[in-house]
């Protein structure tokens, strides 16, 4: 049986908002119940994670909707029939270390995927990214890279990251962020146009700290429980 590809353009459920060409607001009244719970100082760093991690599957659900499907047969216990299994490298890379607790709910979707760790940290003296670890091989780059980290503030780790993929050779990177501010996503569409942005929602400013406003705190310190 000859195999065939199929893709599909990006499509949004009816709930959600494409802010610009390639910026995607997934409005759903799941998200805005998890996202609530987020926001809650009082909330637990268990049920943190937890919220994290159902925010995370359903943003991965919309942005991975244009991914190529290639054709193949299967046998049910019934007769033969074809199905369809992805047709790509897909590459998951976490911005550490908030990102790893979206790590594994996009993995429950795509088992295949390959996760690549890049490490940025946020000088608090000047708010520019430093990168202290990156292991993407020197080639080979994968398909499509799912880039996951919960916040996007000002964008400059973000922006690290995809200069680093886009040095390896990535043409297709999609941004999965459970907050962002207006001013990052403005920043990343500056300098990378053509990378497709998912956020839960869009926050419209940052503090004298750059942290998101109202926002939800330090994400990576409440997802690992390290809260002064």
């Amino acid at each position: 049986m000859s195999t065939t590809t199929t893709s599909r353009s990006p499509q949004m459920s009816p709930h959600s908002q494409q802010i610009a060409s390639g910026v995607f607001e997934v409005a759903h009244p799941l998200i805005e119940c998890h996202l609530t719970a987020l926001r809650d100082q009082s909330t637990s760093p268990l049920s943190f994670r937890a919220h994290v991690r159902r925010l995370a599957t359903l943003l991965a659900y919309e942005a991975t909707q244009d991914l190529l499907i290639e054709q193949v047969p299967v046998t049910t216990p019934l007769t033969k029939t074809t199905g369809g299994k992805l047709a790509q490298r897909i590459g998951l890379v976490p911005i550490l270390r908030a990102g790893l607790g979206m790590v594994d709910p996009v993995l429950d979707l795509i088992p295949t995927a390959e996760v690549w760790h890049l490490g940025l940290y946020r000088d608090e003296d000047t708010a520019q990214p430093v990168e202290y670890y990156s292991k993407l091989p020197p080639d080979h780059p994968v398909d499509v890279a799912l880039v996951v980290d919960p916040m996007l503030a000002t964008g400059g780790s973000m922006l690290a990251a995809l200069e680093t993929l886009r040095t390896w050779g990535v043409t297709q990177v999609k941004l999965l962020s459970i907050i962002a501010s207006e001013e990052g996503i403005k920043n990343v569409e500056a300098e990378f146009p053509d990378t497709q942005i998912y956020v839960c929602k869009i926050d419209p400013d940052l503090n004298d700290v750059k942290y998101i406003v109202p926002g939800l705190g330090d994400a990576g310190d409440r997802i690992f429980n390290t809260l002064d």
